[in-house]
């Protein structure tokens, strides 16, 4: 049984915490990246999320977005908590979007 509540790690070293998932399946928390293209420091970012619910709650999907404190972006994540070996692992695919002046500018916006 998966349970997104906690801290969890990646590959990078980013960190992000899920303060709770309350009984609709909405959560919120903070996500602290190591990883920036951006000049400003880097600062702890709050995310808000839903996890799909199931019953019983087993392997769920999710999503949340990062609303990034430190620059004029935003980042979307998608995914799904699976169990292998006793062990909770987040499996994520996410977009990013970066603020742009113009429309015509809009197709380099999100990658």
């Amino acid at each position: 049984q998966c349970n997104l509540t906690g801290q969890w790690k990646n590959d990078f070293n980013s960190n992000m915490t899920i303060i709770a998932v309350n009984e609709n399946g909405s959560f919120t928390g903070l996500y602290n990246t190591s990883v920036s293209d951006n000049t400003s420091k880097i600062q702890q970012s709050p995310l808000l999320g839903f996890q799909h619910l199931t019953n019983p709650i087993d392997q769920p999907t999710f999503g949340f977005t990062v609303n990034w404190t430190f620059a004029d972006t935003m980042a979307v994540f998608t995914g799904q908590c699976f169990v292998k070996d006793n062990k909770e692992i987040l499996k994520t695919m996410w977009l990013f979007r970066y603020k742009e002046n113009t429309i015509e500018d809009n197709w380099k916006g999100t990658v």
